[in-house]
This record gives C-alpha cells, structure tokens and sequence, in this order.
C-alpha cells in the first residue's frame, strides 16, 4: 500500500542563466507564456494545467519533479506521514503543495487544488486519407506553419543512483505501478517504466522512468505531448529552422508506443514531443523487458547509443 495514489505529472523545473533566451526556446517549443509577478518563467500547453514548465534565474539545472495528487486531503496524508508541512503553492493555479525529497536529494512537489486554465483551440488536423479509407476527399490538406502545440506533460525520466531504493521511495508514497521493467540480463534490472495507478481508468503507459546510471543521480527529460503526427512534424521544422539542437527521432518507441521526437533546450535539458502513446489500466500487469527494447525503435532513426 502506498500513501498516496498521484492522479498524474504536474510539471518540470528548471534554473537557467539567461530568462529571455530560455523564454524564446518555451515559445519556440510550442509552450504558451503565463504571467507571473516572481521573476519565475512560466509555460503552459492547450489542455488545463497551470503551467508545464517552469524557468528560474540560476547555473543550469533540474530544480524539481511535480506530481499531482488527487485531492488536498490527500496532501495532508502525505505530509503527516514525512513530518512535512502543506503549504500554499505560489504559482499558476494557486493550490497547495507538500515538498519532498527523494533519495537522491532531487526535489519534488506534489501539488493539489490548483484552479485549471482555460483550455487553448487546438487547431483541427483535418482528415487524413489512407489506402483502405478516404476521409478527405475534393479538398486539399495544407497545414499552417510554426511551433507544435503542446498540449499537457506526459512523463519526466530520471537518471538514479540506486535503481530499486528510487523504485521503492516512489512507489510506497505515490502508488506507482510497474508497466515495463527493463534488464541488463534475467534478474539483473537497471530501470522501469511507471504508470500511475488509476484503477480502471486510463493512464499513460508511464508517467515516470526511473534509470540508473553509472554516472549518478541526473535529469534524463520531459515528454510533452502534441496535437497528432502532422503538429509533431510541424514544430520538428520549426525547431530544426530556428536552429536548435536535435538528439533523437523523429521515430516510434517500442515501449509505450510513441512517436517521438527529442530536442535540447540552450543549456542541454532534453525535451520530447510525442503523440500517440500506449494507455493501460491498474489490471494490466506489469512486463519484462529488455535494454535493447529500451532503445529500440519499430521505425525512424536508431538510438545514438545504438549507431
């Protein structure tokens, strides 16, 4: 049993040494600024989250992990039982937020009672034809140019130091579920895809990966989703103009599904677009899977570790 079941991600932090540039990359990823009065840079997507991403004065790094929990009274479990206090979360949305660190002294903040945004107009796809089924027909596709909209935070990777002493903190507070363990040989696991656990409700093939590295505790990326393969395609071209540092794809996961597509911010944080995942519920078990299947694709370009 787990303290707390979380409902889902909540957002990314950062410190950064220059605001105005990282401001240009938000927008140019496809985020959408918030206004705000405490000299933090705050980013939204179409869906109702406050904010995604946030961007503080700083030498670069990984601030903190967001998780949102179902409710404040469940901020109040949680905190009773890390002797922490609830306290008021002073950003987009209001809310609260319990703060915590993991064994890697990595901040999280698991936030509740936030007041939703307004969802933004996701700009229609149009129909797509296919060889068996012609949904478009006596009119042409043409698709705007600019940044992908993003539309919610999918998931957050972390690199670990203790594979299974990380599995457990999160899991016994946040009600984790195993959707694919990754080994190095049979028994031998390094990492695992985590979903949360939503009972019979749809979530996300993994909400949180955790990875252990030989090179110690450390931000993998962020995944943000996207409107649909053409908006995927679409802030591809734009990233790729504006000139940003690619890394990986555009290409489909074998775990979980996706299509993706990976990038870096000026200071090196990585960030994916994705679209099309995997949606699994608490009643479909957990699997095995292998570091081949980790960075293995089922189309697109290989892995850089795999060239």
């Amino acid at each position: 049993m787990s303290t707390i079941r979380i409902a889902d991600i909540s957002h990314v932090r950062f410190t950064v040494p220059d605001l105005v540039e990282m401001r240009k990359f938000q927008e140019e990823f496809g985020l959408v600024p918030v206004a705000s009065d405490d000299g933090v840079l705050y980013a939204r997507g179409a869906g109702p989250a406050p904010f995604l991403h946030a961007a503080a004065q700083g030498a670069p790094g990984f601030a903190a992990l967001g998780l949102r929990a179902e409710s404040i009274a469940d901020l109040h479990i949680l905190a009773a039982a890390e002797n922490v206090e609830v306290e008021d979360f002073r950003a987009p949305g209001g809310g609260m937020v319990v703060r915590l660190r993991d064994p890697d002294d990595r901040m999280v903040e698991v936030v509740a009672g936030q007041e939703p945004a307004t969802p933004l107009a996701i700009e229609p796809e149009g129909a797509h034809n296919s060889a068996s089924a012609h949904a478009r027909t006596r009119k042409a596709l043409r698709l705007r140019g600019g940044p992908a909209t993003v539309v919610r935070l999918g998931h957050c990777v972390l690199d670990v130091s203790d594979f299974r002493r990380l599995e457990a903190w999160y899991k016994s507070r946040f009600g984790f579920i195993t959707s694919d363990e990754i080994e190095m040989a049979p028994g031998t696991a390094i990492g695992a895809f985590l979903r949360c656990d939503r009972g019979r409700e749809l979530t996300d093939h993994h909400t949180l990966f955790l990875l252990q590295s030989p090179k110690g505790p450390a931000f993998n990326h962020a995944a943000f989703e996207v409107a649909g393969f053409d908006d995927l395609m679409r802030g591809h071209t734009h990233l790729k103009n504006a000139g940003r540092e690619a890394t990986w794809g555009v290409g489909r996961h074998i775990l979980g599904s996706q299509i993706f597509d990976y990038w870096k911010d000026p200071w090196g944080h990585e960030l994916e677009h994705w679209t099309d995942g995997d949606l699994f519920t608490a009643e479909d078990g957990s699997n095995k899977a292998t570091f081949r299947d980790l960075l293995g694709v089922q189309w697109g370009p290989r892995h850089p570790m795999m060239a």
